[in-house]
């Protein structure tokens, strides 16, 4: 048994640390607050995962540093990822731990084909960016022999545990019978992500000494447009399926104005615009992984949406 720190108890967090002990890891769960639901196997710490020096103290003796963190809200990303990513580096340089990082397609950009690992991050997107200079910096130290590390990006997250996230949000409404409403088109392929699946690929990656320094993505079934993931949703509840409209695509041209959210939606808003499809592939042969079955994917996410306080999630569909 080998110690693991997972920083960050949102679900992606919450899935790896449950992986983690499942697979008979000693597990520490950070977040900001050290609070949220118990979990056997599992001990909960607060940190400010922006001080580098707590951070690698509480690191000492792990095998792999988990970065599963999320930003507080969608609009700080600029100020709030390099200080902790920052730390993250530091901290895995000070003990030796391996850092597994969580992360998202948005460094690819516009895409034309299906994305596969190994292809250049080419975004001129501000948050795109970010993430793909906090890979870059990574892998320049790993390949420096100051650090070991891995990152594993999947798409927008369905499964247990998720309530922010495009699907979860939309099937709120619809769930409750009332007519669902998308950003861009919902006639276009998407690809959808299951926390579980992230989480295996996250540990996966991070124990396998040949994964080491380079980019992985989680296993992902096959893209569903975003009508389809809804009806999936629905079916998966039992119900019949509603009617999934589009916003108009100068709502977040006016509503930026004045609701910080929007306006940041429009630099991402494009993956919803065209296909964005997550081929995982090289994943599922290297690290022997499997995407969970689709309809238990939905199951999962209509418990989950019909589970959760809907009135802050509601909002924002």
């Amino acid at each position: 048994m080998s110690k693991h720190v997972v920083v960050g108890s949102g679900p992606v967090g919450t899935a790896t640390a449950r992986e983690l002990v499942a697979t008979g890891h000693e597990v520490v769960l950070v977040s900001r607050s050290g609070a949220g639901e118990e979990i056997a196997g599992v001990r909960r710490v607060a940190l400010d995962v922006a001080d580098a020096d707590a951070l690698a103290d509480l690191s000492a003796g792990a095998s792999v540093l988990y970065n599963c963190v999320n930003p507080p809200s969608y609009d700080v990303w600029s100020s709030w990822w390099p200080p902790v990513a920052e730390a993250f580096l530091t901290a895995t340089e000070r003990t030796g731990a391996v850092l597994a990082t969580a992360s998202c397609l948005y460094g690819y950009g516009v895409v034309d084909a299906p994305m596969v690992e190994g292809q250049p991050d080419t975004t001129a997107g501000t948050k795109g960016r970010l993430r793909a200079e906090m890979w870059a910096e990574a892998r320049a130290r790993h390949e420096a022999g100051r650090i070991r590390a891995v990152e594993v990006r999947g798409s927008d997250f369905m499964g247990p545990g998720v309530t922010q996230a495009h699907v979860p949000i939309v099937a709120a409404k619809a769930l409750a019978g009332s007519t669902a409403r998308v950003f861009g088109r919902s006639d276009v392929a998407h690809s959808w992500t299951d926390v579980r699946d992230m989480a295996r690929a996250l540990v996966a990656a991070a124990t396998d000494v040949s994964a080491h320094g380079r980019v992985w993505h989680a296993p992902t079934n096959p893209a569903r447009t975003q009508a389809e993931a809804v009806t999936d949703v629905c079916r998966a509840a039992g119900l019949e399926p509603v009617r999934v409209a589009t916003w108009p695509r100068a709502m977040l041209t006016v509503g930026g104005l004045v609701v910080p959210f929007l306006r940041e939606m429009r630099e991402t808003v494009h993956q919803f615009e065209r296909p964005f499809v997550l081929d995982s592939s090289a994943t599922e042969r290297a690290l022997g992984l499997a995407p969970t079955p689709w309809d238990e994917v939905c199951r999962a996410t209509a418990e989950t949406t019909l589970g959760a306080p809907a009135a802050a999630d509601a909002v924002r569909a």
